[in-house]
């Protein structure tokens, strides 16, 4: 019998593939239709943009009823639809006038953990000399909105709301910008000002600090030579002949004095921590949205107490590299993660990891259930053998374990606070 697990991740895949085709053919349409009929458009849009759906239904079946009247020789209809026209043009005073108001959109924070409440405040005031209209101000949050209704103020009055915006999923939001919103009772016409800028707000994936983490995965490659002959280092490993170019500082004078040919030092590289962490963002990877976003706060947890150890660290996704300079760009660029179809596999991402990215000393995969073991293998072929490879599988729900696959080591996280003891096992 299958397992309905199983045949639940199958059906979740093939509806998620169906939808990305579906959007893939009409944002292509949407695109070309849109690029052609642009001039009509923004001729077009200061009445397109004020009459609601419901407006343009009552506009076209008062045209409806003032056509069919006489040819019915029905004069009923001629007065419905005159009834119609009369109520459109009254919904019109609803809308016309100035909106003489001003917005100040302040978050107490721009970035917050999963979980956390965002506080913020909108201040709006009428700076003119003249009482303002009671109207609706609304402010997009992400896919939401949030919306009140605003008294009418006087002239340099002013009005505060308070609100606070739950964050129940990592993501990157939009807030605002602030819309005074004016319509008519029956919302046949819609009329909006925009009255501020947009501001973003970063949700931040759950992070763990475990002490010692980086450090452990590190500590026992920091210093160590390995088999790749440098010009500039502190590890000697042998002289050879002088070529033009070659830095004077590293001339050995005793040897070419006896061989009387300019003798030139060479080194052997040494190791230096470097991280690297490799979050895949394929959905086949992964048989729940819980099991992707437990690979991104382990990814986010050993990258940050990397950089707060002192450590480089380098991020990559399957799609793209993640900015890793400091703690908040490489979190800001974890918040933004999602699934992408142009995700390519575990194999082809460690195939065409950067230079920079390959020196790293210690590289973490972060992937979920739907990785086999034969793919991790085949990934760390594809890595320097000088390399230290763990892949963390984040699989919720079962006991943390590790074992070794000969030089690559296998973590099992089923939660984010067993991370710990899966590192203190790798690094052991």
């Amino acid at each position: 019998m299958k397992d309905p697990r199983s045949w639940a991740s199958g059906l979740r895949r093939t509806l998620t593939d169906l939808s990305r085709r579906r959007q893939a053919v009409t944002g292509s349409l949407r695109d070309k239709v849109g690029t052609r009929t642009q001039r009509l458009r923004s001729a077009l849009a200061p009445v397109t943009e004020t009459v609601t759906p419901a407006g343009w239904v009552v506009a076209l079946l008062a045209i409806a009823l003032v056509v069919a009247g006489p040819a019915l020789h029905w004069g009923e209809l001629v007065v419905g639809g005159v009834f119609l026209l009369v109520v459109l043009l009254l919904a019109v005073l609803f809308v016309v006038g100035r909106q003489p108001l001003s917005a100040r959109l302040d978050l107490a924070r721009d970035r917050v953990i999963v979980g956390e409440r965002a506080n913020g405040y909108l201040t709006l005031s009428n700076p003119t000399g003249r009482r303002s209209r009671p109207l609706v101000v609304e402010f997009p949050v992400g896919a939401g909105k949030a919306a009140f209704d605003l008294p009418a103020l006087a002239p340099g009055a002013m009005h505060e709301e308070l609100f606070a915006i739950p964050t129940a999923h990592r993501a990157v939001l939009d807030v605002g910008p602030v819309i005074a919103v004016r319509s008519d009772p029956l919302g046949l016409l819609r009329r909006e000002r925009r009255l501020s800028d947009l501001d973003m707000l970063y949700v931040h994936p759950k992070t763990l600090r475990v002490e010692g983490s980086a450090a452990g995965l590190v500590r026992d490659l920091e210093g160590r030579t390995v088999p790749k002959v440098s010009d500039n280092d502190v590890s000697f490993h042998a002289l050879r002949g002088y070529v033009p170019g070659d830095d004077r500082r590293h001339i050995h004078w005793k040897s070419s004095a006896k061989t009387g040919t300019l003798m030139v030092r060479q080194f052997e590289e040494t190791r230096r921590s470097h991280l690297l962490t490799m979050v895949s963002s394929r959905l086949e990877d992964y048989a729940t949205d819980d099991e992707f976003e437990l690979a991104i706060s382990v990814a986010g947890s050993l990258g940050t107490q990397a950089i707060m150890d002192g450590q480089r660290l380098s991020a990559v996704a399957s799609h793209a590299s993640i900015p890793a300079t400091s703690n908040q760009r490489f979190l800001d660029g974890l918040s933004g993660l999602t699934y992408d179809w142009k995700a390519r596999h575990l194999v082809d991402v460690a195939r065409h990891l950067s230079v920079d990215e390959l020196a790293a000393s210690v590289v973490v995969l972060c992937v979920g259930s739907g990785v086999s073991i034969t793919e991790l293998r085949k990934a760390r072929q594809y890595l320097p053998v000088d390399m230290r490879v763990i892949a963390v599988r984040c699989l919720v729900g079962h006991e943390p374990s590790v074992r070794w696959l000969g030089d690559l080591g296998v973590a099992t996280v089923g939660r984010l606070e067993e991370l710990g003891i899966a590192v203190r096992r790798v690094a052991a």
